[in-house]
């Protein structure tokens, strides 16, 4: 058993595409930046990196809604791979939830489209302009025969 205070969070590392990434989420889920650190604000320099990693996002924390993900350029190894998991995102209502979806799915790749479903009015599964691979839905309201 875990203890009170114990939580898991996403790390998501871009490549070297990390700030690209960050204002895609602003506009297109609200992300909200909560702490961002460059490499050239390090108290311990890295050693070996070139130059132009000084502006590159050494770690960022960033909410969208109510969960906190955290993100780095990495050590801009070429294309992020995310591959064996999607990020999850649960809206209140239909609307939010083609807002959201088109919003994610612009420059990417729908795997589902956003549709209905037996559990709830509207759900669809995509991979963003960088990778990520996620799953939009609608909150489940109980109905009466729940």
């Amino acid at each position: 058993m875990t203890k009170p205070g114990t939580s898991v969070q996403p790390y998501l590392f871009f490549g070297g595409r990390c700030e690209e990434a960050l204002e895609f989420y602003r506009g297109a889920v609200g992300a909200e930046v909560l702490m961002l650190a460059r490499f050239k604000e390090s108290p311990e320099p890295q050693p070996g990196l070139p130059d132009c990693f000084d502006e590159k996002v050494m770690h960022v924390s960033f909410r969208v809604g109510e969960t906190t993900l955290m993100a780095s350029d990495g050590r801009c190894e070429g294309p992020a791979e995310f591959e064996g998991f999607s990020l999850s995102i649960t809206v209140p209502d239909e609307s939010e939830a083609e807002r959201v979806f088109a919003a994610l799915s612009e420059g990417g790749l729908v795997t589902m489209p956003l549709e209905k479903t037996f559990w709830t009015p509207k759900f669809g599964m995509l991979q963003d302009r960088f990778g990520v691979g996620w799953m939009v839905s609608v909150v489940h309201k109980p109905q009466p025969n729940d």
